[in-house]
């Protein structure tokens, strides 16, 4: 968020509403995820030690959710075929980073992987991290 200026006895009264501590099970989970809401509820009238607060909570949810609740990363095919769907996009369309219709046919139906140099230039293409095709 940045270095604002917040009033260190509002934020003390804001973090006394709010009891923000280590999510250890879903009942904090739920707690915390209420608050969160009460806060975003407010809008415009949110003060910057609700801001403050809000980001800290959302921080907690994140990392209560990251160990609870982790997210596969889907197969790169699959990503492939997710984003050119997304740009409406044809197997003829990636001939240019494949070199060949058969290739890019093969890379679609999973029967060849993608290699370094295909994840780069795929990358490039759709604008995001050749991490998601490796």
């Amino acid at each position: 968020m940045g270095a604002v200026a917040i009033d260190s006895r509002r934020y003390a009264r804001v973090l006394t509403q709010t009891l923000p501590r280590i999510i250890d099970g879903e009942k904090e989970h739920e707690r915390v995820l209420a608050r969160i809401e009460k806060l975003m509820d407010r809008g415009d009238r949110r003060t910057p030690e609700d801001d403050v607060a809000l980001d800290l909570l959302v921080h907690l949810v994140q990392a209560y959710e990251e160990r609870h609740y982790p997210l596969r990363k889907p197969a790169p095919q699959k990503m492939l075929k997710y984003l050119m769907r997304q740009r409406k996009l044809k197997q003829a369309d990636l001939v240019p980073i494949f070199k060949s219709r058969g290739y890019v046919s093969d890379v679609i139906n999973g029967k060849r992987a993608i290699s370094k140099g295909h994840a780069r230039r795929l990358a490039e293409f759709f604008k995001v991290s050749p991490d998601l095709f490796i």
